[in-house]
């Protein structure tokens, strides 16, 4: 299939609610658009109705209410054309441990009406990109989490769909294995597809997501590129720490053209100068320079940023488990 249009939308959603016995609302008035050819990231915790949306764009469920396309396609009324445009790795996928990822991948080309020659050199191709040539007529059984995980990736690519939808495709796996995969998404959006990613893991979203789309509580919280998110919650900070408290003064003044110096906090730490810059890292050079030229002994220079974590408990109110400590680069 040809790559899509990048000025059309990949996947497009209108007021769509999804409601379970109880009333309860797993997905709740979500207005979301995904660009032809971008990575789209999904971040949420476990339970904020993530995999409820991956299920109903890939006409798994239906909507409660509301509209959704993929590909150009109603996911209701045009079933049939979706599910031939995209490509699914679910969390739960069910995978024969009897058969072998080389039968598995012919049996998915088949499925897609790939003839047999055909469909054998597709699996040939597909197990020589994710790096199963030769565990490929080995049983299934015997594979490794993340050995599994990139049979997913394979199986979903058969057709070679126009979106791929990945949801939490790293979760269990060890870090070698995550970027395995997280260098195999890239490639693909390289090639055009357009990739719509659930994850739960800030790193994950911060390293391959063009856009972010934040939800909780089945909502769409907060949306926008990485950068332009964490600007939202507050500009990086430049922190100097000179070695004599007395150059403290000094050390303002010398950095005042970065930014907007705060003012020693009551009971903080004197030899501790502290510069909101919305230069980031780049501020660090011309820092040490500013510093050496007024003669002020630096015991170390770092800068702290907003993360996407920060966004999260700005629109959200709470943090999402197992988040990491702030980014930060010193020299």
């Amino acid at each position: 299939m040809p790559p899509l249009d990048a000025a059309a939308p990949a996947v497009e959603v209108r007021g769509l609610v999804r409601e379970f016995k109880g009333g309860i609302r797993a997905v709740d008035g979500l207005d979301l658009e995904v660009r032809g050819g971008e990575i789209y990231g999904f971040l949420g915790p476990n339970g904020a109705g993530k995999t409820t949306l991956v299920r109903i764009l890939t006409t798994l469920l239906r909507p409660t209410s509301g509209s959704a396309r993929v590909a150009g396609y109603d996911v209701v009324t045009d079933a049939d054309r979706v599910r031939r445009s995209i490509g699914v790795a679910l969390q739960e996928a069910a995978i024969d441990p009897l058969m072998t990822g080389r039968e598995l991948l012919r049996m998915q080309g088949a499925l897609h009406a790939l003839r047999g020659s055909e469909a054998k050199r597709r699996a040939s191709e597909l197990l020589d990109r994710v790096g199963l040539t030769t565990a490929g007529d080995r049983r299934v059984g015997g594979y490794s989490g993340g050995m599994r995980r990139r049979l997913d990736l394979a199986l979903a690519l058969v057709h070679r769909p126009d979106v791929l939808f990945l949801d939490e495709p790293t979760t269990g796996l060890d870090p070698t294995s995550r970027a395995a995969l997280w260098r195999e998404v890239r490639s693909l959006n390289d090639e055009g597809t357009t990739v719509f990613l659930t994850t739960q893991y800030l790193e994950e979203a911060e390293q391959l997501a063009d856009r972010v789309g934040i939800i909780a509580g089945g909502r769409l919280e907060a949306e926008g590129t990485p950068d332009v998110l964490k600007a939202r919650v507050g500009e990086p900070m430049l922190i100097v720490t000179v070695d004599d408290p007395a150059d403290a003064d000094a050390a303002r003044e010398a950095l005042r053209e970065l930014g907007r110096v705060e003012p020693c906090a009551p009971g903080g730490t004197p030899e501790r100068v502290v510069v909101r810059t919305v230069r980031g890292k780049e501020a660090i050079p011309p820092a040490i320079r500013a510093l050496d030229e007024r003669g002020v002994a630096v015991a170390s220079v770092e800068v702290e940023s907003p993360t996407l974590d920060d966004v999260f408990a700005a629109v959200t109110g709470s943090r999402l488990e197992g988040a990491a400590e702030p980014e930060s680069a010193a020299a």
